[in-house]
């Protein structure tokens, strides 16, 4: 049995230990991906347009730039959107070919 740093007694988790593990993470297995620059493993997690196969993301779909946006207008950054570096730069686009159409607000 190992122990916790809480103390208690109970049976590890699935960790990955070799290059290509296994994880659990909040109830299913994802798949780990080594990652050498950092010389570590790394989830293979996707941004939100990755996971839904969006190609184009349109500046006419407001609802889904406004949740891009902070209240003040400005946008989100990758670490806090959760994007990849190529949707970001397609939301960056449709963002500002949004406000130029006045469909967004430059600031609030």
């Amino acid at each position: 049995m190992a122990r916790t740093v809480s103390g208690s007694r109970r049976s590890p988790q699935v960790t990955g230990t070799s290059r290509g593990g296994l994880r659990r993470k909040t109830g299913s297995f994802e798949q780990m991906q080594w990652d050498p620059k950092r010389n570590k493993m790394r989830s293979g997690t996707q941004c939100r347009f990755c996971r839904a196969g969006v190609k184009y993301i349109d500046y006419k779909d407001i609802e889904t730039l406004s949740k891009l946006l902070t209240h003040r207008g400005k946008i989100y950054s990758r670490k806090r959107s959760g994007n990849c570096a190529g949707c970001q730069r397609k939301a960056k686009r449709a963002i500002k070919r949004a406000r130029y159409m006045a469909l967004l607000p430059y600031t609030a």
